[in-house]
């Protein structure tokens, strides 16, 4: 049984679950994910800024709309259920948990916890984090002592 830690900020869209549970073949993968609401990261400016960089104006004019705090949480508990749903029922064992505070600190923590064999993030691009090396994976490769896979969402799901 081969575990990965499944790193999200959205709900998982059902090309990402076909995605991520082909990566290994036939070989079973437990999934461990870990979600942290677009809202409760970085700050709208940057939120902005990949918006832009994306050519997606509407959306960068609206992040003063994209709910925070309590409201983020109860949206990521949300996007959190209907994630490990789609991985089980595509065949895969999945658990997952919010991640309120300092993402990295619980990744490293749960890799540890649970031995994990990789950690995947999956997340729309964040040019601005991914030219500074301030993204989660890039982050991540020098704090959780086990591969990191960067893949990038398929679709933008809410």
């Amino acid at each position: 049984m081969f575990t990965s830690v499944l790193m999200i900020e959205k709900a998982l869209t059902s090309a990402d679950v076909e995605f991520v549970t082909t990566l290994h073949g036939d070989e079973s993968v437990t999934f461990h994910v870990l979600l942290q609401p677009r809202g409760d990261q970085a700050d709208r400016l940057l939120r902005a800024i990949d918006d832009i960089a994306l050519g997606e104006l509407d959306e960068a004019a609206h992040e003063r709309d994209t709910p925070e705090g309590r409201s983020a949480a109860a949206l990521g508990r949300q996007a959190l259920d209907v994630s490990l749903a789609a991985l089980h029922a595509a065949g895969s064992e999945a658990e997952g948990r919010l991640i309120e505070d300092h993402p990295l600190d619980a990744l490293k923590a749960l890799v540890a916890e649970i031995g994990a064999d990789e950690v995947i993030v999956l997340t729309d691009p964040h040019y601005v984090e991914e030219f500074f090396h301030r993204d989660w994976a890039s982050r991540a490769r020098h704090k959780v002592g086990v591969p990191v896979l960067k893949l990038f969402s398929h679709s933008k799901a809410q």
